[in-house]
């Protein structure tokens, strides 16, 4: 599910100063010279490299490659951008920095990366805690479709997260320290499989608990009978978990927990026969490596569906898709986080580029996507907006996309994300 909420910044007066002032474009000494010397002359072009950052917990506590798609996929984006001939015959160098998933290395990642590397702007953060993000905000450096794993970019100015906000984002959460997120997953399964009893599992870690909370009340207000289920983040216990499934009679299991314990958690499915209409799982799980994954659970396996804000990256009968799949070739498998990344970074590039007249500066970017309404990225992204609404709303239309896995064929879309639309209500939770 994509817990959605949206925001804007609050520090209108220094912001317009500074976007005021920072966009302009300066003729070199030399230029001056020629013309003493009576000769026409126009400003240098610019050819130095544009500097961007990717900070990752790719050696965080969770292990193996759990946060590294946005990474990799906007990496590629970068290189095919720079064999094309980069921003206006600018390359993009990109600087890459592992805050190891603590916040103490994350704060040494944006010092090094905001002071001394002196980036323009961050692209497709993946932070397990992003500790570091007031001091991006403070610096007024713009983060650019980053995965909203915390509060953060429901919190600061200068974070634009890749599903966007509607929050305030004045240094406090949300609305007094409430997100909000709508039920449109609960409805979709309501309305096109008749489900009736859930089950959502979540691990005894902050972030993960809080998302199952907020799938919890989604799913009360939807009518579900809802059974939860909570495993020690360090010694799960995913058979207990299984049997209690079945013995409550789930037809849909959410969760909200990593790749590796889904695995777990549909294998002991399978070995205690608790079978479900649906296994619903997020958008980080939703990768080319199910069959490897999940080999020791064919009937869980098949029940897979995975949900989100961005298309199928199955999907290349679309463009856009499938120039992100020509560029990632290479690559040993495909995710979602992935082509979310791609995204990302396609996003700052398409700020860049107009910004490069007078100059591709942090004020610059950052103007142009304060003022980004509607981004799809070529059509990868449902429309993304970043509002400034004093009052949390209440009820809103949410579009979705949803995909099913099948043996032989992959990730199979389920209608079109942009036609699978709910009217659906908007609860409160605490991070």
């Amino acid at each position: 599910m994509g817990h959605r909420s949206r925001g804007a910044e609050a520090a209108i007066a220094v912001l317009l100063l500074t976007l005021g002032t920072a966009c302009g474009s300066r003729l070199p000494e030399s230029d001056f010279e020629r013309r003493d010397r009576g000769s026409p002359s126009e400003p240098a072009r610019d050819r130095t490299s544009i500097r961007v950052g990717v900070i990752t917990s790719a050696t965080s506590p969770v292990g193996g490659n759990a946060f590294t798609g946005p990474r990799d996929g906007a990496k590629a984006f970068f290189d095919r951008l720079n064999a094309r001939g980069g921003i206006d015959g600018r390359r993009v160098e990109v600087r890459l920095c592992d805050d190891g998933g603590s916040g103490i290395g994350n704060n040494e990642c944006v010092h090094r990366l905001i002071d001394e590397d002196k980036v323009v702007a961050l692209v497709a953060t993946t932070a397990l805690d992003y500790a570091g993000a007031s001091r991006v905000s403070h610096a007024r450096v713009p983060d650019i479709g980053g995965q909203p794993i915390g509060a953060a970019y429901d919190t600061w100015p200068h974070l634009y997260g890749i599903y966007g906000s509607l929050a305030p984002r004045d240094g406090t959460t949300g609305w007094d320290g409430e997100q909000y997120g709508g039920t449109e997953v609960y409805r979709y399964f309501k309305r096109e499989h008749g489900a009736r009893t859930a089950a959502v599992v979540s691990y005894n870690q902050p972030a993960s608990a809080a998302y199952a909370r907020l799938v919890e009340r989604g799913l009360k207000a939807e009518g579900y009978k809802v059974v939860t289920e909570q495993v020690d983040f360090a010694l799960p216990n995913f058979r207990a978990v299984a049997a209690d499934l079945k013995e409550q009679g789930a037809d849909l299991v959410f969760d909200a927990i990593d790749t590796h314990g889904n695995a777990q958690l549909c294998e002991a499915m399978d070995d205690v026969g608790a079978d479900v209409t649906a296994k619903v799982t997020n958008v980080q799980n939703w990768t080319s490596t199910v069959a490897e994954d999940y080999k020791d659970a064919p009937r869980c396996r098949n029940a897979l569906w995975a949900t989100g804000s961005s298309r199928n990256f199955e999907d290349t009968g679309q463009d856009a898709v499938r120039e992100f799949r020509d560029a990632t070739e290479g690559l040993d498998s495909h995710s979602q986080w992935q082509l979310e990344g791609w995204a990302a970074a396609k996003w700052f590039t398409d700020a860049a580029k107009a910004c490069a007249p007078k100059g591709v500066t942090r004020a610059c970017v950052d103007d142009h996507m304060n003022h980004s309404q509607g981004y799809t990225a070529g059509g990868l992204l449902i429309p993304v907006r970043f509002e400034r609404l004093p009052e949390p709303p209440k009820s809103r239309r949410t579009c979705l996309s949803v995909a099913r896995w099948t043996d032989g064929r992959g990730w199979v879309s389920q209608g079109d994300m942009n036609d699978t639309c709910f009217e659906v209500p908007q609860l409160p939770y605490r991070p």
